[in-house]
C-alpha cells in the first residue's frame, strides 16, 4: 500500500479487479508491488505513475480521493481493461466511504434523517418485530463469506483478488444499510495490505480485532431484531444534536494516524461536569499532515485558536451540536470563543483524577470512554516485542505505559525514553486503556517532568534533555518478554493460535494441529472452555473431505470462520474480564505484582 497516492473508495477497486480476465488476476499481486514502487508525481489533484519510458497511469482524486473508475487511466495498448488501472487502485490507500465530519449548516439535515428513521419504526404493527431486510442479510452474507476467504488464506495469502471480493462486499453492504459491516470490512482489507507491504504500523492483533468484528457483525446481524439489530448496522453519519450553551476546558491534544490514510489531529475538552468533547481535524495525509493539523485553527466558530492552544487554554461555546461521541460540530449556527482553561490539578479538571482506576476501567469496558486519568510514579523500563514501555506504580497496582504510535515521525518512542530516565515522583498522566490479562495503556499526555503546571502532548510535543530534572535517573529492572506476562493466566496458548490464523491461514493450523498439546494444558489449568475451542479449532483447520476418487474437496471456509470465531470472541471476553480484575486489586487495597519481575521469576 503506497501512501503516496491518494485513497481509492472500494467499490472503484471492485470494479476494475472484476473486469481483469483469469490470466490478468493471477498476475495483479506482481503488478500491485511493480506499480507501488514506481514513483509517483502529484500535480494538483492529478497523480502520475510512470509505469516504463512510454506508460503512465493517472489517477485523477477531485477532494483528494478516487471516486470512479473513470478517473484511473492508463495510456498502455489494453487500457481500459489492462492490469495497471486495477493494480494502481489496489496499490492505493482505500478510502473511507462514510460521510466526512458535519459540514457547516448539516447538522439540521442529521437531525432529519434520525427522526424520519424514528417514525418510520413508529409506524410498524404494534408488537412486530424489526429485523433485517432480505437485501441486508444477503449483504451480511456476502460478507461473511468474503472475510471467510481472507481468513482462510491468511494475510500472507489473501492477494488483491480476495481483497477487492471483501472490498465489493464493504460496498454492496453500505448500499444495503449496512456501514458497520462495511467499514468493519474496509479496515480487514487495510490490515492484511498492511501485514503484507511490512508496513511498521502494522499489529497483528489490530487486524484480528478487525476480523473478528467482521465476521462477529456479518454472522449476528441476519438473526439480530429491536435494538441488537440497530447496533449491528451501524450509522453512516453519527448524529449531532443540539446542546446549547458550553464552558470548555482543554485537556490535551494527540495525533491520529490511520490506516486508510487519513491524518490529523484531535483536541480533547471537558466541561466542568467532567464530560469529555472533542474537536477533530482529519483529512487524507501521512505524519506530517497529523503533526501539521496540530497548528491549524480549530473549525468552530470564529475562533483562531489553533488545536495545540485549545489543548491548554478554554472554549466558550453558543449553539453547540455535539454526537454521540461527544464531536463538537461545525454547523453554521455554532459560535465559539476563546476563553480561560484550567489546569490539571485545578478545578474543574481536577475531578476526573478524582475517579478511582477501577471504575474508569470498568466504564471503558462497557462500551464507554477508554480514556484513562491517572496519578503514577514512574518505576522503570521493561523491553517487549514492540519497543521498551514503562513500568509504574499506579496507587500500588503495577502498571505499563506503552507509545500510542510507532511512527518515527511522531515524537512518541522518543518522549518515553526520555521520562523514563526522568525517573522522579507521581505525576498525572492521561492514557488509553488496553484491554488485557495485566494493566496496560498507551501514554497520551502527561505533566511536564520538571514543571508541574505545565502538560507534554507524547505524540506532538518533544521532550528535550534540558527539560529533564537534573540528575533524575530512572531505576530499571530485567528486560522480559512481553509474552510471559501471562504465565499466570496462559491464554497466549490460545491466542497464538487465533493470530497464527490471521496470519498463515487455515493451512498453519492444519499442520500444528496434531503435535500442539495447547489444548491439554489449557485444561490442566482450568480453562476446560478455551481448550475445546482450540481443540475444534484445529479440527476445522484440519477437515478435508475427499471425492470417491480420492479428490480433496474445496475447504469449509465457513466451518473454520466460525470456529476461529468462537475462540476469538471467548479470548477477547476473558481477556477483558482478566482486564477488569486486575486493575480492580488496586481499589481493594491489594499489592499487585510487578508484570516484570514475576515473569522474570517464572511461572
Amino acid at each position: 500500500m503506497s501512501q503516496d497516492l491518494p485513497p481509492v473508495v472500494p467499490s472503484v477497486t471492485a470494479e476494475l479487479v472484476a473486469a481483469l480476465t483469469p490470466r490478468l488476476r493471477k498476475r495483479l499481486d506482481a503488478g500491485v508491488a511493480k506499480l507501488a514502487a514506481r514513483p509517483a508525481a502529484r500535480e494538483g489533484d492529478t497523480v502520475r505513475i510512470a509505469v516504463d519510458d512510454e506508460t503512465d497511469v493517472v489517477l485523477h482524486a477531485p477532494g483528494g480521493t478516487v471516486t470512479g473508475a473513470d478517473a484511473i487511466r492508463c495510456g498502455c495498448l489494453l487500457a481500459p481493461d489492462c492490469l495497471h488501472r486495477a493494480a494502481a487502485a489496489s496499490a492505493a490507500p482505500v478510502a473511507d466511504e462514510a460521510p466526512a465530519p458535519e459540514p457547516a449548516g448539516a447538522s439540521g439535515a442529521a437531525e432529519v434523517g434520525e427522526a424520519g428513521e424514528e417514525r418510520k419504526e413508529e409506524g410498524r404493527p404494534e408488537g412486530t418485530e424489526v429485523t433485517a431486510t432480505a437485501g441486508q442479510r444477503a449483504a451480511a452474507r456476502a460478507v461473511f463469506d468474503a472475510a471467510a476467504a481472507v481468513l482462510e488464506a491468511g494475510a500472507d495469502g489473501a492477494g488483491a483478488v480476495l481483497q477487492a471480493e471483501l472490498l465489493r462486499a464493504a460496498h454492496t453492504a453500505r448500499l444495503a444499510g449496512l456501514p458497520r459491516a462495511g467499514a468493519a470490512a474496509v479496515s480487514v482489507v487495510t490490515g492484511v495490505r498492511a501485514a503484507r507491504s511490512a508496513d511498521p504500523g502494522h499489529r497483528l492483533a489490530d487486524l484480528a480485532g478487525a476480523l473478528a468484528d467482521t465476521l462477529g457483525t456479518a454472522h449476528r446481524l441476519p438473526h439480530a431484531t429491536g435494538p441488537e439489530l440497530a447496533g449491528l448496522r451501524g450509522r453512516a453519519r453519527q448524529p449531532y444534536r443540539p446542546d446549547g450553551s458550553l464552558r470548555l476546558y482543554g485537556l490535551f491534544c494527540e495525533p491520529v494516524l490511520t490506516a486508510t490514510g487519513y491524518a490529523g489531529a484531535v483536541t480533547w475538552t471537558a466541561d466542568a461536569e467532567g464530560r469529555l468533547y472533542t474537536v477533530s481535524d482529519v483529512a487524507p495525509g501521512g505524519p506530517a499532515r497529523a503533526t501539521g493539523a496540530a497548528d491549524r485553527a480549530v473549525r468552530i466558530g470564529d475562533t483562531a485558536l489553533t488545536h495545540r492552544e485549545l489543548s491548554r487554554a478554554g472554549l466558550a461555546v453558543s449553539g453547540a451540536t455535539v454526537s454521540p461521541t461527544g464531536r463538537l460540530g461545525a454547523g453554521a449556527g455554532v459560535r465559539a470563543v476563546r476563553a480561560p482553561g484550567a489546569a490539571w490539578r485545578a478545578e474543574p479538571l481536577d475531578r476526573l483524577w478524582a475517579v478511582p482506576a477501577a471504575e474508569q476501567v470498568a466504564r471503558a469496558l462497557d462500551g464507554g470512554q477508554d480514556l484513562l486519568f491517572l496519578e503514577v510514579a514512574v518505576t522503570g523500563t521493561a523491553r517487549e516485542a514492540a519497543g521498551d514501555c514503562l513500568l509504574a506504580d499506579c496507587a500500588g497496582l503495577a502498571l505499563r505505559l506503552a507509545a500510542a504510535h510507532d511512527d518515527p515521525a511522531l515524537p512518541c518512542r522518543d518522549n518515553l525514553r526520555l521520562l523514563a530516565a526522568a525517573g522522579g515522583g507521581r505525576r498525572r498522566i492521561v492514557a488509553r486503556l488496553v484491554p488485557g490479562p495485566s494493566p496496560r495503556a498507551l501514554l497520551l499526555a502527561t505533566e511536564h517532568p520538571s514543571d508541574p503546571g505545565a502538560r507534554v502532548d507524547l505524540g506532538l510535543d518533544r521532550l528535550r534533555r534540558a527539560d529533564l530534572p537534573a540528575g533524575a535517573v530512572a531505576p530499571q529492572v530485567p528486560a522480559v518478554p512481553a509474552g510471559e506476562r501471562d504465565a499466570a493466566a496462559p491464554l497466549h496458548l490460545l491466542r497464538r493460535r487465533v493470530h497464527q490464523a490471521v496470519s498463515g491461514g487455515r493451512r498453519v493450523l492444519a499442520f500444528a494441529g496434531g503435535e500442539s498439546g495447547d489444548g491439554a494444558r489449557l485444561r490442566r489449568l482450568g480453562l476446560a472452555t478455551g481448550a475445546g475451542l482450540l481443540d475444534g479449532l484445529h479440527a476445522a483447520a484440519a477437515d478435508r473431505s475427499r471425492d470417491a476418487f480420492g479428490r480433496l474437496l474445496p475447504a469449509d471456509t465457513g466451518r473454520f470462520a466460525r470456529a476461529w470465531l468462537a475462540a476469538a470472541v471467548y479470548l477477547d471476553t476473558v481477556e477483558r474480564a482478566l482486564c477488569a480484575s486486575s486493575w480492580e486489586t488496586a481499589a481493594a487495597g491489594v499489592p499487585s505484582p510487578d508484570p516484570a519481575r514475576s515473569a522474570a521469576a517464572g511461572p
